[in-house]
């Protein structure tokens, strides 16, 4: 792994543990492939209706997510803690990160500016992993950048991850400017400094919105810039709603061969979909991230 580095917060008893964990989340590569399973929360059922065409009767259940994981090819499944929970021990097999803080998308930012409220601390992810010997990677927090409240997020990230690192795990933020401040979540330049922000707080991986094109950079172009901002912290797009398959991957393949990203942290693109159709997104998606394959290379995944 070329751009692979353990924080200085990390004690030297857990190196190999964090090294370990990297390892597991890459697949000794330098890219990851996040399997992003924390909508149960955020998006309640909005991504889950079965009276909605696309969506297939099984994506209602949650255990649809545990069972794309235990079949299909993935870095790791986030998703909250108390999640993991309820059907870890059913799935010992997938990797996992622990999402520490969540919100719903009942009110709007016009009500109250949006505040992702810790639920769990990592001395909770670190008890469990130790009880339950599930193979918890890292820890994941969301951060509103731009929220009124966002020292308190940007605060409760800080501390987490200085913790998650002296316990050996990974922290992955979820880096999302929104608020009455902000007027283009997808500006590029915010999103640069959200990304370096990131970095500043310890993260080591940072999820962001695919950035938009301006006047005078693509999107691609807007990329670099960004992991550039983002230093020696590894960026991921998110997979956005739910589109075409083909041009998904293309996607994929432009942000990380041009756009300089680490990979993906994708939910909806796989699992509202029915379980082979999943898993096999799976494996198409793995084998671009992980094999280095092309898009022609992994459509027969999914066709």
């Amino acid at each position: 792994m070329k751009n692979f580095i353990i924080p200085a917060d990390v004690p030297q008893k857990k190196k190999d543990l964090f090294a370990h964990n990297m390892r597991t989340l890459t697949k000794d590569t330098d890219h990851l492939f996040l399997f992003s399973c924390d909508q149960k929360i955020e998006h309640l059922h909005d991504d889950f209706n079965p009276d909605d065409d696309d969506i297939p009767d099984q994506a209602v259940d949650p255990e649809h997510f545990f069972q794309i994981g235990s079949h299909g090819r993935i870095g790791a499944l986030a998703t909250q803690l108390e999640l993991i929970a309820r059907y870890g021990s059913t799935y010992q097999t997938i990797p996992y990160v622990a999402k520490l803080n969540s919100k719903t998308n009942l009110i709007p930012t016009q009500q109250k500016e949006p505040l992702s409220t810790p639920l769990w601390h990592v001395k909770d992810v670190e008890l469990m992993r130790q009880e339950s010997n599930l193979t918890i990677c890292a820890v994941g927090i969301t951060i509103y950048l731009g929220s009124e409240f966002e020292d308190k997020m940007m605060h409760f990230a800080a501390q987490s991850i200085f913790e998650a690192h002296k316990h050996g795990l990974l922290a992955i933020v979820w880096m999302y400017p929104r608020g009455k401040a902000i007027g283009d979540d997808t500006d590029p330049h915010l999103l640069a400094g959200a990304a370096g922000a990131a970095n500043a707080l310890g993260a080591d991986i940072v999820k962001i919105k695919p950035p938009h094109a301006t006047e005078t950079k693509s999107e691609l172009q807007a990329l670099q810039e960004i992991v550039t901002a983002a230093g020696n912290t590894k960026v991921i797009c998110s997979g956005g709603a739910k589109s075409n398959p083909e041009q998904f991957l293309n996607n994929l393949y432009a942000q990380i061969h041009e756009g300089n990203t680490a990979g993906t942290a994708t939910g909806r693109n796989v699992f509202q979909n029915t379980l082979a159709d999943a898993i096999g997104m799976t494996k198409a998606i793995s084998t671009i991230i992980y094999d280095g394959a092309s898009v022609k290379d992994a459509l027969p995944f999914i066709k």
